[in-house]
């Protein structure tokens, strides 16, 4: 017998333990050789975890379980054979009898309502307003421990005649945990400030309209919106350098180059991707990168690498509806532009109430180290470069920046 202990492979940098998401096998399943039988969250990120070779798997930790990198979390039998017809735990299924729950445990179960607290218990329910007979124990004999009470919900009022009141409960990923870690930390630790503007984007409209449909056939990508708006920020960052930089300690960090984290929806939830060295991209560059890194965040491909570093963020709350937001900063960055969603509306253009396509813009930053005059002007050179960006982003030729 031939057996391989799996541990689990570092997925990153600084990164010491990780979580057990899901089991994508059944214990004594045949797996083959780099199937993934796991996925496992990090607080960075949640990955794959492939099989090293074939054989019958044998689960040694469970969902949800916390797992240092390094631990065994399965061995697998390389000696088995693979079974005919299906995985083996298909067969044990079939063959695995009925069994019918003991009469002692339902006679146990109608005692859990009505249990007894323990001192600990009473103090905590007591703290919540709960009342003891509402809570079903765990204990011996029914009895609410502490734990129990920490986990009992408060009661939702008299249940209507009609209608579901079904609640659920239930672990949050080590990603999310660390993402609200990482949320709170920002608003305890940093000067966080919010200036807001509002942008015409008609010059861009005329712009798309008129080449969007040869881009797309010569590059293989739409001309959205991201890349004028990484190209203004790129701009807008050479100009004000306090924004582009961070704290360390005592010491400002500045940064001669434009890594921009780009906020994209995945089925993990938010993640943020980084595009390297925006300053040397084109339209066509940007466009491409977008959607690499939004394809790999949507079907979990996404690694840490590729999420770690940024200088400075870009958040579309458009993409949902939002209006008007206050972004919150990813640290250790200093500052964060949120995009909302176009919406027409009058404008004063020459002296004439006109419709234009109208978006409001927020920069949310660091006002330890950037100052009133830098968050505003930078804002106002993002407006300026996405309401002129033929003169400011192109060269005053669009058909060779489009082109590049």
């Amino acid at each position: 017998m031939s057996v391989l202990e799996m541990k689990v492979p570092s997925p990153g940098e600084s990164i010491t333990e990780v979580e057990i998401a899901t089991w994508l096998v059944e214990d004594g399943d045949y797996v083959e050789k780099d199937q993934p039988i796991a996925e496992v969250d990090s607080d960075k990120a949640t990955l794959e975890l492939p099989a090293e070779e074939s054989g019958i798997i044998t689960l040694k930790a469970e969902e949800g379980d916390a797992v240092e990198v390094g631990a065994v979390v399965c061995h697998i039998d390389m000696s088995a054979a693979k079974p005919e017809g299906g995985s083996s735990t298909e067969i044990k299924k079939e063959e695995a009898p009925k069994v019918e729950a003991p009469k002692k445990e339902e006679a146990k179960a109608a005692t859990y309502a009505t249990g007894t607290a323990s001192p600990a218990a009473k103090k905590v329910l007591a703290e919540k307003g709960i009342d003891a007979s509402s809570v079903k124990g765990t204990g011996k004999d029914g009895r609410i421990t502490k734990e129990d009470a920490v986990k009992a919900v408060p009661s939702m009022g008299t249940q209507p005649a009609n209608g579901s009141r079904g609640t659920e409960r239930k672990k949050m990923s080590m990603l999310r945990r660390k993402v609200a870690e990482r949320l709170v930390a920002v608003k305890s630790e940093t000067a966080m400030l919010t200036t807001f503007n509002e942008v015409n984007m008609q010059p861009i409209f005329d712009l798309r309209k008129q080449y969007k449909e040869d881009f797309k056939a010569k590059h293989g990508v739409g001309l959205g919106f991201m890349s004028f708006f990484t190209l203004a920020v790129v701009r807008a960052l050479q100009m004000y350098p306090d924004v582009n930089s961070m704290i360390d300690g005592k010491e400002q960090i500045k940064h001669d180059f434009q890594d921009i984290s780009i906020a994209v929806s995945g089925p993990k939830g938010l993640m943020v991707p980084v595009i390297r060295n925006a300053e040397n991209l084109s339209f066509r560059g940007v466009e491409s990168e977008v959607k690499r890194l939004a394809l790999r965040a949507r079907d979990g491909q996404i690694t840490v690498d590729e999420m770690t570093g940024g200088t400075f963020t870009i958040t579309n709350g458009g993409v949902f509806g939002s209006m008007l937001s206050t972004p919150i900063i990813n640290p250790p960055q200093s500052g964060i532009l949120g995009m909302h969603n176009i919406v027409n509306r009058p404008m004063a253009v020459n002296g004439e109430v006109v419709i234009q396509p109208i978006m409001y813009v927020a920069l949310s930053y660091d006002h330890r180290i950037i100052d009133g005059r830098e968050s505003v002007g930078f804002l106002v050179a993002v407006k300026e470069a996405l309401e002129n960006p033929v003169e400011l982003l192109m060269n005053n030729n669009p058909t060779k920046a489009l082109e590049m």
